[in-house]
């Protein structure tokens, strides 16, 4: 799930930074643009580690006076692969399923993927419920899920996940 990765990004510095502090400002730019954001290749970045290499700058020809400098910098990144098992949070509750929060990474858990003792109650505040009312998935909710289907988009990572299976389900549920 979480890989240490080395990549390359090109960042454009307005010529006020151009001074003795331009590398702490290319640094903090490249933070700035990189963490929290979400690559289909890659995954999303979670953080950058380090900065390993700043190229020269080269100025732009748009006469802005800009320059562009290569960077490459050590991150890491979150990229889920299937048959995972992940701990999430639910975040959303319907019908069709649940949604639920691991890290960065938004999942759904379809009706068809819940186990057949849940049944979805819409009376109150929407919720799956076990047939012996000893178990409810709510907002909140700690469950383990497998993926099963992921989709990589340019900026965002789907998937879809399984509760369905051996050791999967409500975690640290209250059983008293």
């Amino acid at each position: 799930m979480f890989y240490y990765l080395t990549l390359n990004k090109s960042i454009d510095i307005h010529p006020k930074h151009f001074g003795p502090k331009l590398r702490e400002v290319i640094r903090e730019k490249l933070i700035a643009e990189t963490e929290g954001t979400c690559t289909g290749k890659y995954g999303y970045v979670v953080a950058v580690a380090k900065v390993d290499d700043i190229g020269q700058g080269r100025i732009r020809q748009d006469q802005s006076g800009f320059a562009t400098f290569d960077v490459t910098y050590g991150c890491i990144v979150c990229r889920p692969y299937k048959k995972e098992v992940l701990d999430a949070v639910v975040t959303s509750v319907n019908k069709m399923g649940f949604f639920a929060q691991a890290g960065p990474l938004q999942l759904f858990v379809t009706q068809h993927l819940i186990p057949e003792e849940f049944e979805f109650d819409a009376s109150g505040d929407n919720s799956w419920i076990s047939v012996d009312q000893t178990t409810h998935i709510q907002i909140g909710t700690h469950v383990r899920v497998r993926i099963v289907g992921i989709k990589y988009d340019p900026t965002e990572v789907f998937c879809i996940a399984t509760m369905k299976e051996d050791y999967l389900g409500v975690i640290g549920a209250d059983f008293s």
